[in-house]
């Protein structure tokens, strides 16, 4: 493509502002790149998620404050299939299982992993897909509120 004097490669997908955007707007590969990237952040704190040091609370706080802001960027535009919401419920559950640890059965003594239901009652915040829809709701009002004089990217 060519605007005035400059010359534009079309290209399948690009990075702008941290987002990836697709010539079809696939929304499932943004959303597997945001957590891939949330995934990454994870990593680079995964020792102090796994330390016995922080307090569960704390480790929660890292948890909503660092790695899942880098999973939700930009996702006021996504439009959610039952298959993307599964996959962002499993990368929380797998977070949330690390920061509090596996649990003792007291009958038996054993450690065994938490179970989804319980992960819920110990994370007691909105889970990763209600913080999107939130989020989607939140946007939608912005620009249902716009004047028609401006226009916005992202509908």
């Amino acid at each position: 493509m060519r605007i005035d004097n400059s010359t534009f490669e079309r290209v399948e997908e690009f990075k702008y502002l941290g987002t990836t955007l697709t010539n079809q707007n696939s929304i499932p590969e943004e959303i597997k790149s945001r957590l891939r990237s949330g995934r990454t952040c994870y990593h680079s704190v995964q020792n102090l998620l796994s330390s016995r040091l922080p307090s569960k609370n704390l480790k929660a706080k890292i948890y909503r404050t660092i790695i899942l802001h880098v999973v939700l960027y930009g996702c006021e535009t996504w439009s959610l299939t039952l298959r993307e919401e599964r996959k962002l419920r499993v990368f929380e559950n797998r977070v949330l299982r690390r920061v509090f640890g596996p649990k003792r059965d007291e009958v038996t003594g054993e450690w065994k992993k938490l179970h989804n239901e319980e992960l819920r009652d110990l994370y007691s915040l909105p889970n990763i897909v209600r913080v999107v829809k939130s989020r989607i709701m939140r946007w939608a009002g912005h620009v249902a509120r716009m004047g028609e004089e401006r226009w916005c990217t992202g509908f």
